[in-house]
């Protein structure tokens, strides 16, 4: 099947309608190409806050109320839009206020043919999500058994720590779906590093979009810094440096790669290392203590 990451761009809307046309745009076009399952990045939906005016839009607290208010208009685009291309869709990710809760999650949406498959609350939060904006983690991970294969979503920082990925693949995860939002190069570098370090370990295809490019009406995603990539082991079957395909630094477009869940089970059996097996080893190893020299 044909996947696409989008390295994605967040823009000052007028109103709700063009905000649609960008992302009806933005579908169709991957559907055309043949793509079957699309990503879009971490706090993409933040370039919704522009719809509350520029003072707003400029608030970090006023910004995630703004936002949050225009989810369930934005389900009902992404349910059409799958529902009208046949497709599989991780929107771009965006604060939820969740009952009892004064501070939001940062939530990304599946959707199918048939409508939301479910979410993914970002697990870990960075030291601005937590120290600054207080948006709140997410409580446990989410294992979506779709015709596609079975699909894990690590948000951002989540990509980082290996061993949330790892609860995935034991579950049954054949595809991880990393949506990223960086200000810097070392930022985006860090998740790089990890989505490719989760695709060698877990011998699976991770698929990454970040956003990108200027936000100067938005604080809080002011700058973004990313290409959009998908990454495999590099391992027989897959590309030798485990990258299908990525776009240029910082230029907004879809990246897109054919990948195989035969080439997944595959390499987890016959490939020239077998991390997915061998991952067990580790415990009896650590078990034994360290030894002081």
């Amino acid at each position: 099947m044909k996947v696409a990451a989008a390295a994605y761009p967040l823009d000052f809307f007028a109103d709700f309608a063009a905000f649609e046309a960008k992302l009806t745009a933005w579908v169709s076009e991957a559907a055309g190409a043949g793509a079957e399952l699309l990503v879009f990045p971490e706090y993409g939906a933040m370039e919704l806050g522009s719809l509350g005016g520029p003072a707003i839009a400029a608030d970090l607290e006023a910004c995630l109320h703004e936002v949050a208010r225009w989810q369930p208009r934005v389900d009902a685009i992404y349910c059409a839009l799958a529902a009208q291309h046949g497709l599989h869709i991780l929107g771009a990710s965006a604060p939820v206020f969740l009952a009892g809760q004064s501070r939001p999650v940062n939530r990304a949406t599946f959707y199918g043919p048939q409508g939301i498959l479910g979410h993914q609350d970002k697990q870990i939060m960075t030291r601005f999500e937590r120290e600054t904006w207080f948006v709140a983690p997410g409580q446990g991970l989410t294992l979506f058994d779709t015709p596609l294969g079975r699909i894990g979503v690590m948000i951002c920082y989540d990509s980082e720590f290996p061993l949330l990925s790892r609860a995935l693949i034991e579950a049954g995860a054949e595809i991880l779906l990393v949506p990223s939002c960086t200000d810097t190069f070392r930022g985006f570098t860090r998740v790089r590093v990890g989505s490719m370090a989760r695709a060698l370990e877990n011998q699976c295809v991770v698929i990454h979009a970040p956003t990108v490019g200027l936000c100067d009406f938005c604080p809080a995603v002011d700058e973004n810094v990313g290409s959009a990539a998908i990454y495999g082991p590099p391992d027989a079957g897959f590309p030798e440096d485990g990258i299908f395909a990525q776009t240029p630094l910082n230029t907004p477009g879809w990246a897109y790669a054919d990948i195989s869940r035969a080439a997944i089970a595959e390499v987890r059996c016959n490939g020239g290392v077998l991390n997915t097996l061998h991952w067990a080893e580790q415990a009896a190893r650590i078990d034994a203590g360290v030894t002081r020299a």
